[in-house]
């Protein structure tokens, strides 16, 4: 018999599955080889004297199956804002209702914070993902261009 699905807070403890996420998630979006972050530099960002990133885990039968992965982003023109940086569900794991149970966690934060609103952003190509989106009424933006230097 299948356990329960758990969505929690995500521990230091999770990092190793959560850097294995990534992973899987870039491997899915064509990137894998854009993956450089250390295990090292991932926990220390997490969970460090400075916190950058928080997430919530979705636990099932004692493993990490997805993660929702956020910090907080400031909009001169909005205010605080909740960037939803990954969100992620392992195949085997998708159509239990984690995704949403994932995003319902990330809506409740933003509103416990009393953020201004969540912004993400999902590959034009990833028709399942924009279609969950939209299930959430999201609005889509194509007038602004990704930009980005490396350094």
């Amino acid at each position: 018999m299948m356990q329960s699905i758990t969505i929690r807070r995500a521990v230091r403890e999770d990092c190793p599955a959560l850097l294995a996420l990534v992973r899987d998630l870039a491997a899915f979006e064509r990137a894998a080889h854009e993956v450089s972050v250390t295990l090292e530099h991932f926990t220390e960002s997490g969970f460090g004297p400075h916190p950058v990133w928080w997430a919530f885990v979705a636990e099932a039968e004692g493993q990490v199956a997805g993660f929702a992965l956020y910090y907080i982003r400031f909009s001169t023109w909005k205010g605080q804002r909740l960037y939803l940086e990954d969100i992620y569900v392992r195949p085997e794991w998708r159509g239990r209702g984690i995704g949403s149970r994932l995003f319902d966690a990330l809506v409740g934060e933003m509103r416990t914070r009393r953020l201004h609103g969540m912004v993400w952003q999902a590959l034009e190509w990833n028709t399942a993902a924009l279609d969950f989106y939209r299930k959430y009424n999201a609005r889509f933006d194509n007038e602004w261009v990704n930009c980005s230097i490396e350094g």
